[in-house]
């Protein structure tokens, strides 16, 4: 979804042309994996990690362009809200220290957009939605301005008919939680864009891998999803609303669902998607994509991709990129090219951003390690549960964070943080030195991991019970939030770990 989109109509002859390139593209893509022409194995990683920028009174900065235009770091770009900027950290090897490197490296991306935000009166905060958005925020005008943005807005406005509905429920909360006894609350909207979207700030790791690993790691990915959402959940609040531990879950499946009422009940799959199946190709992936889904940007190229695999060259397979870029999985599929090399990749989406550098890295190094684990176990997860239990795990980490309850073959249903004490750190520990991670680096991460679920306290957990205590000294529900951002904000520029912030 990067390239430059300049067109402003669509007709059936461009729909039918790509309809036939994007077939073309995938029956390239099955040649490429039957004869393996991809980069070799390696522990190659990327990160990205989403920002949002606030003015004095912690309210939304639409102030992207103008920090930009200040800064000189070459990892920082626009993202879909003007209040949006992102972070491209460069791919790097797993082995040695370089999570350090990485913690620095993000630190230091973001004191970079912090610094061009002070400039200007903002703030950059990495956290997973803004809990000072108002719904005005949410209008189609508060896009950023760049082309692709207003022709995706229009492609999926036209595509659902009607205005998105935020139809979003706090469930209800467990007992000795930090809302036990609190009233449910609810929230309903209809929007006219796809802003919504840009208010989920997020974490997205990706691993380099090749077609024959690919399948055990994304299923180890999909079978851990719901621990890792439940772990580092830090997304309570929703315009001034406390509502799932991470709301970024079903907000972000509701705010790009191009369905109508009548295809939802016919069971049509949404476009944010957890799947429905482990899978046993890479190629499954993509073609499910291509099978489920209508095109929503329907640009054709020129190029024949078997024209470049018999010379030789890999295929830049655009039209299934873009294609699979507004199909939202979880965890994604990724084809790119890279030095005339075609890699494959796994792109891990389910984690919010923040709440700090150390803390983004430690929930980076516990992924990266169990689905090493996992995925070279003699007995998988995904070969002892269902698919349907993986997802129902993903929707309870969303719901209640670190208090859920998560099945688990071997040991049954247990809460997030003894699931993670009693099996998980172990084997992530094993994976880190699997794939030759430092061991002290691999300590300080790990450690970080473990006293999140020793204290039961994530950037969610922290955020409500910050809020919480304002208004039991009596401020309103909006100072209350206002109150916890100006001292979240101090805690992550701190980069302390979250669960050592007061008043958690």
């Amino acid at each position: 979804m990067g390239q430059h989109l300049t067109a402003t109509l669509f007709t059936a002859s461009d729909q039918a042309r790509y309809r036939h390139r994007i077939h073309r593209c995938l029956e390239a893509f099955g040649t490429m994996v039957t004869e393996g022409r991809f980069a070799a194995a390696e522990p190659s990683t990327g990160v990205e990690i989403e920002l949002a920028l606030v003015d004095e009174d912690m309210r939304p900065a639409m102030l992207n362009h103008a920090v930009l235009d200040r800064s000189a770091s070459d990892v920082l770009t626009s993202e879909l809200g003007r209040w949006n900027l992102e972070i491209n950290l460069p791919p790097r090897m797993l082995p040695g220290a370089t999570a350090r490197d990485l913690e620095q490296d993000m630190l230091d991306a973001t004191t970079n957009a912090g610094d061009c935000a002070r400039d200007l009166g903002a703030r950059a905060v990495t956290i997973g939605i803004l809990p000072t958005l108002a719904a005005e925020h949410l209008a189609s005008d508060q896009l950023t301005e760049d082309p692709r943005y207003a022709l995706l807005n229009r492609q999926m406005l036209t595509a659902r008919g009607e205005p998105f509905r935020l139809d979003i429920t706090e469930p209800p909360a467990p007992r000795h939680g930090p809302n036990d006894g609190a009233p449910a609350e609810h929230l309903v909207l209809d929007v006219d864009s796809i802003a919504p979207e840009a208010a989920c700030t997020s974490l997205q790791l990706h691993l380099q891998l090749t077609p024959e690993l690919f399948p055990a790691y994304w299923n180890a990915a999909q079978a851990i999803a719901g621990l890792q959402v439940a772990l580092a959940a830090n997304s309570p609040f929703l315009l001034g609303r406390r509502l799932w531990a991470e709301t970024r879950i079903p907000l972000f499946t509701q705010a790009v669902d191009t369905r109508p009422v009548e295809l939802r009940n016919q069971g049509v799959r949404p476009r944010v998607w957890f799947g429905d199946r482990w899978a046993h190709s890479a190629y499954d992936l993509f073609e499910e994509n291509v099978r489920y889904f209508g095109a929503l940007l329907p640009l054709a190229e020129d190029e024949d991709p078997f024209a470049e695999l018999d010379a030789g060259r890999p295929p830049s397979l655009q039209e299934l990129r873009l294609h699979n870029g507004t199909v939202w999985r979880w965890n994604r599929p990724v084809y790119d090219v890279a030095d005339g090399i075609a890699h494959l990749r796994l792109e891990n989406r389910v984690l919010p951003a923040g709440p700090t550098a150390v803390d983004a890295v430690a929930n980076a190094m516990f992924f990266y390690g169990l689905i090493r684990a996992l995925a070279e176990s003699d007995r998988p997860p995904w070969q002892l549960m269902s698919f349907d239990a993986a997802e129902a795990n993903f929707t309870a980490g969303a719901r209640h964070g670190i208090e859920a309850a998560l099945y688990w073959p071997g040991i049954g249903t247990v809460r997030a943080d003894e699931l993670v004490l009693r099996r998980m750190l172990p084997l992530a520990r094993e994976g880190l030195a699997a794939w030759g991670v430092d061991g002290e680096a691999a300590d300080r991460y790990l450690s970080v991991i473990e006293q999140r679920c020793v204290r039961r306290c994530t950037g969610a957990t922290w955020q409500v019970r910050a809020v919480a205590d304002a208004e039991r000294r009596g401020l309103d529900r909006g100072n209350a939030i206002l109150e916890m951002m100006r001292a979240y904000l101090e805690g992550m520029e701190a980069n302390v770990p979250v669960h050592e912030w007061p008043p958690a």
